[in-house]
Formats: structure tokens, C-alpha cells, sequence
């Protein structure tokens, strides 16, 4: 039952970008510098007093630095490395979050740190550039699991969607595609690192972000996110609120595994009846999903603005896309009626009733509770990304449940992923 799973990317990688492009500055000056070069340091800002600023490296370190009226400050847009763009601009309009390169002056006066010249990449650009990844992954970004690699021509072959939704997707790669890897033990899609394509392995969990077929069913991609991730489905032994841990026994290798819930992860329950709907509709035992009216639950894709509407049908919902900036992909309205409509047979979305399953709190888990979850990689120690309990009629099918477990993570995660996937 060891799968790998997506995660969505949120945005892109553009904390890691930015200390690129601004590494990238300070190497052409370290290039056109005298021999002994003044000090340089890349970070962001966490205090402004006075005219001083205190900025924080990526590496933990904190510098306090005089900013002189003399001293250069300019602003450049986020991933760019070419300073005959930079925007002059004062003192005053930094401001704390802002990233910024700072370039120490050598002739200061002793026992001062004084800055020469400061490069920012104001907060305000990263979180517009951000969203414009988010709605850009949302529209041209498809995801699934790895089906197959041809390393020689680039295809990358996927499996999305669960049920009645499952579909192949061709993703084409090129030299100039950027792919990249999720580092071990993170689900951190900022932490993504350069990877080869040869890395990528059936199984895996993908991201494309390209131009896609008028079908949907290739992509010519410009950028590859992938993981490899771990399914688990067992019961609680035991576990401790306080330190955030669950110890599940995983029912494939019969072993402990100790869970670890950070605030990034995605927890629901399913109610009784949707866990037998699911069941019965992985098992190709459905005759339908209406029932009873049912709410409007917000979109995992959609961002403020996109909720979902549901119909008559107490799960069932309707296609089309939703408005707000995040364009939730399922929102819509659905009669919901049985036997007939976007509520009737075949109507629902497995993914889609997952997404509005209620949201729970390790609080609300207890000893003995059947889990299904999918983490990071590893044997006896891993960091959880989803995670379902109520989840007792799907272990009757499990090899469905956890495709349909996958491509959820992967389509309705936050951050990243969905940044870089949604």
C-alpha cells in the first residue's frame, strides 16, 4: 500500500528564487569588486528602529545595520537579476517581511556596520507574484500520480483522478523544462530542489505546469514538481495532543508507524454515509449519491471568493468554475437529485465529496480510530500531508481508496503545491 502522493503545490518556489536572484547580484558585484571585497549578506528584514534596520539571513543569523542617508536603496521585482531595472526608492519605504541584499560599506567607521548599498524585493511584489502562480497552476497546471518515465523522449505518463474521473495525462519535457524534487521528510514546496528527470519513478507524486492539449490529455511542460510519499491505513495505537504525534499501526507492514501533524496538514472526517457512498462507488456498486439538500462548502482550490454551492443533493454538485481569484475548479450548482443530474449516478466527485468531509483537529481523533493518511517517506517516522479518519467502509477497497486518497492531496493541499499546484 506504499504509494507516492502529490501535494499541491500554493505558489511557487519564490522564497528560494528570491535568494537566488539575489545571490546572483552579489556574485556580479564580488566580479567587479577590488580584491578584498566588503561584506555582503542576503535576508529578510524582521526590524526597522530608527535608521536601522535587523535582517535575518536564511541561515539563522541577524545583523543589525546602519542605513546612511548616503547609502543606495533600490527595489527590484521578484526573481529578476538584472539591476538596470532597479527602482530607486527611500529609506522609508522598506519595511519588515521585505527581502533584501545588503552591501556593507568598507570605509564605515570603526566598530560600525554600515550599509553601502541595500537591494530589496518588497513583500508586497512576493505576495502578487504568488497569487499570479497560484491562478496561473490552477489554470495551466494538471497533477497524478507517475504511471511510467521514458527518459530518453521526456514523457512522463500520469494517473489522475479515481472511479468513474480516472484518467491518463501525457506530460512532455524538454532541456528547458525546470524540474524539480521535494527535498526528503519535507512536504515544503519551496523546499523543491533542481532534480534530474531520470529521479522521477513510477509511483511518484507529480505537478505540470504547461500548455495543455485542447483535451486535456497532454501537456508540453514548462515546470515538474515530484515526491515520493508514503500511504498508510491502520488504526490508532496511541497518541499525544500535545506533541502533535498519532502512533498508527499501518495494517500492510503490520508495524508502528509514529505520525507527526504539523499545521500544514489536511484532516477531515467522513461522515457515515459518505464513507459508504465512497465505498460503494470505488466498488462500482453505486446507484447514486442524491439525498437530502446539503450546503455550500468552500472550494480547496478556489482561494477567497470560490465556495462551493451544493444542489438538492446532500453531496452531489454541479461542474464549473468558480469565481474569486483562486477559480475553485469544483464549485457550481447541482440538482442533486437520485438518479438523475450532476447528484444522481455517477455525478459526484470522489474528490470533491473528500473536500467537504469536516475539517477535525488531532483533538478530535481518539485510540482505535481507523486512519488513512498519506506522509512522507520513510519507515517508522513521518510527517503527515492528509490525513481521513471515519474511514472504515474504504479499507473494503483499499487499492481504489488510495488512488482516490492521492489525487486529492494532490489537488487540495495548500501552499505550494496548489501555489504550485493550485
Amino acid at each position: 500500500m506504499n504509494r507516492t502522493i502529490k501535494i499541491r503545490p500554493s505558489a511557487s518556489p519564490l522564497l528560494l528564487a528570491l535568494s537566488i536572484a539575489l545571490l546572483a547580484i552579489a556574485t556580479s558585484f564580488a566580479a567587479t569588486s577590488q580584491a578584498q571585497a566588503p561584506a555582503r549578506f542576503v535576508g529578510s528584514i524582521t526590524s526597522i528602529a530608527g535608521t536601522t534596520i535587523t535582517v535575518k539571513t536564511d541561515a539563522g543569523q541577524a545583523y543589525q545595520v546602519e542605513v546612511p542617508v548616503a547609502a543606495s536603496v533600490k527595489r527590484i521585482a521578484p526573481g529578476q537579476k538584472d539591476l538596470t531595472t532597479a527602482q530607486t526608492i527611500q529609506f522609508s519605504d522598506l519595511a519588515v517581511g521585505d527581502r533584501a541584499l545588503v552591501k556593507l560599506d568598507p570605509d564605515a567607521p570603526a566598530g560600525t556596520t554600515q550599509a553601502l548599498q541595500i537591494i530589496a524585493v518588497k513583500q508586497s511584489d512576493v505576495a502578487q507574484k504568488q497569487q499570479k502562480d497560484r491562478e496561473d497552476w490552477q489554470r495551466r497546471g494538471v497533477g497524478g500520480l507517475v504511471k511510467s518515465v521514458d527518459v530518453g523522449s521526456g514523457v512522463i505518463v500520469l494517473t489522475s483522478g479515481a472511479g468513474a474521473t480516472a484518467k491518463t495525462i501525457t506530460v512532455n519535457t524538454t532541456k528547458s523544462t525546470m524540474l524539480k524534487r521535494y527535498a526528503p521528510a519535507s512536504v515544503a514546496f519551496d523546499a523543491a530542489v533542481p532534480a534530474t528527470i531520470d529521479a522521477i519513478h513510477a509511483g511518484d507524486q507529480l505537478r505540470a505546469r504547461g500548455t495543455k492539449s485542447a483535451d486535456g490529455a497532454s501537456i508540453a511542460a514548462e515546470e515538474v514538481v515530484s515526491g515520493t510519499f508514503r500511504n498508510i491505513s491502520g488504526t490508532i495505537a496511541s497518541l499525544d495532543t500535545t506533541a502533535a504525534t498519532l502512533v498508527v499501526k499501518d495494517l500492510t507492514t503490520k508495524k508502528q508507524v509514529t505520525i507527526h501533524i504539523t499545521t500544514d496538514a489536511q484532516m477531515r472526517r467522513l461522515p457515515d454515509r459518505m464513507a459508504a457512498m465512497l465505498a460503494a462507488r470505488l466498488k462500482g456498486t453505486s446507484s447514486g449519491f442524491g439525498g437530502a439538500g446539503g450546503g455550500g462548502a468552500q472550494s480547496p482550490t478556489g482561494g477567497a471568493g470560490a465556495t462551493q454551492r451544493g444542489g438538492a443533493g446532500q453531496y452531489g454538485a454541479g461542474g464549473g468554475q468558480g469565481a474569486g481569484p483562486g477559480g475553485g475548479q469544483w464549485s457550481g450548482q447541482g440538482s442533486g437529485q437520485a438518479g438523475g443530474g450532476p447528484g444522481g449516478p455517477g455525478g459526484a466527485d470522489p474528490q470533491q465529496m473528500l473536500s467537504r468531509a469536516p475539517v477535525i483537529q488531532i483533538a478530535d481523533l481518539k485510540k482505535g480510530d481507523a486512519v488513512m493518511l498519506v506522509a512522507t517517506d520513510g519507515t517508522t517516522d513521518v510527517t503527515a500531508i492528509t490525513l481521513l479518519a471515519g474511514v472504515e467502509p474504504l479499507l473494503e477497497a483499499p487499492a481504489a481508496s488510495q488512488s482516490l486518497l492521492n489525487n486529492w492531496s494532490m489537488g487540495s493541499g495548500s501552499g505550494a503545491a496548489d501555489a504550485a499546484a493550485q
